[in-house]
């Protein structure tokens, strides 16, 4: 559960566009464990080597989102006020890619991520100077999320029906989001 930014203290400065960054990536990672709690709940009973890669890509975006949840309490950062929405329509997501099969649920996380390696990239290159903790640790997620591609290529991905339209369809929800999150 998302909990309530602390405001800032007096005299602390606070910068829109690192705020905004912090919230769409705080948003984003908390949809990141919905999608994969909508997986599990539809693939757990399988204890396949899927199930268990889903665990543990899902550990380390509980990480990330500890990371962005910390970050949004420190720096008194209004988290969005989509997170119903995320929440609903994560898991739903991670359900129906699911319910397609452990390879289209594969493909739900090649898509996500293509968008958020993206996303960070931008990031990284557009953080102010003197905010080189949060570059790294942008820099470091964005390689989990590259891991986190790769890995769900090589359990057979793009061999989902309807790939191409699958992928983009997504693609599209996950920019969508991150501009809604953005502004909130």
């Amino acid at each position: 559960m998302m909990r309530g930014p602390r405001p800032p203290l007096p005299g602390q400065q606070t910068n829109p566009g690192v705020d905004a960054m912090i919230r769409v990536d705080h948003a984003g990672e908390f949809g990141a464990l919905q999608i994969y709690k909508g997986q599990l709940a539809v693939l757990e009973r399988s204890h396949s080597e899927s199930v268990q890669t889903i665990r543990r890509m899902a550990e380390q975006e509980q990480q990330h989102f500890a990371a962005f949840d910390r970050l949004v309490r420190e720096r008194g950062v209004r988290p969005t006020a989509l997170e119903p929405l995320w929440r609903v329509a994560g898991f739903a997501l991670g359900a129906a890619t699911a319910l397609l099969g452990e390879k289209a649920a594969m493909a739900c996380t090649v898509a996500v991520e293509d968008v958020i390696d993206a996303h960070y990239k931008k990031q990284v290159a557009s953080v102010p100077e003197q905010e080189s903790g949060l570059k790294q640790v942008l820099t470091e997620f964005r390689e989990d999320e590259l891991e986190h591609r790769d890995i769900a290529l090589e359990h057979g991905a793009s061999e989902t029906p309807g790939y191409g339209l699958l992928t983009a369809a997504i693609r599209t929800c996950c920019r969508t989001a991150i501009a809604l999150s953005e502004k909130i």
